[in-house]
């Protein structure tokens, strides 16, 4: 890929928040287009490898940051399909554990602490750039609904039938989770080492792709994280999900988005969103794979207009057969428009 957006002078720093599957393709794109990185990564997943990892072996969940690491690493592709590689349904105790998670889980055992961890694998894996787990212990999840229900974990959230209110976060390790005693038992809730000095010196800060409720607003519950956002000289980008998503967003605008995440940041801090302007085709939506995933997220402009950002859409339209994705090249073009104010 030719670096057509890199600067002679300095990298620009940009610092991305969130989880899921959207985030290591935007990182990979920004690293190809000559930014410095920064990956600041959920850690409230409570599925699959890494819901069994945190509670075996007391460790945050490594699947995202695995992925992550992935994205940034100039190591040769043989070794990265190795550390990716997960076992099969048949291998019984290890069946559905990806090697990476594994591996992260041991050396956080051996080094003491996830963040000498990760320094140690960015080393070995040759990293171009930062990973950082948003919190250096393991999150519990917390949606709050509007019949006054509190459910904690994110499974059990996104399986709720109500349409989520808020999120908050509790640390794993507190069991008290009263909410008389909230404050107190989440006293040690802290961001994860570099954390906020890495968004606060960032150029751009960008929130997304990834699901609204359990890969982006966990990192915000975190009041260093938030205060961070909303301070931070950096422009606050918002990348918006091109579909709706079951458990999550149902019957939301682009400007419901927004505004939730305005929300839970508690002030209008997202300079500019970023949103697909390219129809899905409903044949596509009637053959795919992924059933998570509704309809297409409807415009609202009135509701952008009195969120008091810019706004920038663009065809970012990537079909797959497991679902409806950003295209990494058009996503990183317009991220680079606008860092450059070439947005008009």
């Amino acid at each position: 890929m030719i670096n057509k957006h890199s600067r002679p002078d300095r990298r620009p720093k940009v610092a991305v928040i969130g989880g899921g599957t959207g985030l290591p393709i935007l990182l990979e794109g920004l690293k190809n287009a000559g930014c410095n990185v920064t990956a600041i990564v959920t850690v409230s997943d409570d599925g699959g490898s890494s819901g069994s990892l945190r509670n075996a072996v007391s460790t945050i969940p490594p699947g995202d940051i695995r992925n992550c690491l992935v994205a940034l690493s100039d190591m040769k592709k043989i070794y990265k399909d190795v550390f990716q590689y997960r076992f099969s349904e048949e291998d019984k105790e290890f069946s559905g554990h990806a090697i990476g998670n594994l591996i992260i889980a041991a050396i956080a055992e051996m080094r003491g602490d996830t963040f000498a961890a990760l320094r140690l694998l960015s080393y070995m894996m040759n990293i171009d750039g930062k990973v950082l787990p948003a919190c250096e212990e393991a999150l519990v999840l917390q949606g709050h609904f509007a019949d006054g229900t509190m459910i904690e974990g994110e499974t059990a959230i996104v399986a709720h039938p109500d349409q989520i209110q808020k999120v908050t976060v509790r640390l794993a390790s507190e069991q008290d989770t009263l909410a008389a005693g909230q404050n107190k038992a989440n006293a040690g809730l802290r961001a994860g080492r570099e954390v906020v000095s890495e968004i606060m010196q960032a150029d751009m800060v960008i929130l997304g792709p990834g699901s609204l409720y359990t890969s982006i607003l966990p990192n915000v519950a975190i009041e260093e994280i938030r205060s961070a956002i909303v301070d931070t000289p950096a422009k606050v980008v918002y990348i918006c999900n091109i579909m709706t998503q079951l458990g999550e967003t149902e019957h939301f605008s682009d400007a419901d988005h927004v505004r939730v995440v305005n929300e839970h940041l508690g002030s209008k801090a997202i300079d500019t969103v970023l949103l697909n302007k390219t129809p899905v085709p409903y044949e596509y939506l009637e053959g795919a794979s992924e059933k998570d995933y509704l309809v297409q997220i409807i415009q609202d402009r009135l509701g952008l207009a009195e969120q008091e950002c810019q706004v920038v859409r663009c065809d970012f339209l990537n079909l797959e057969k497991s679902g409806v994705y950003h295209n990494q090249d058009k996503l990183v073009d317009a991220i680079m428009d606008v860092m450059n104010d070439r947005i008009k």
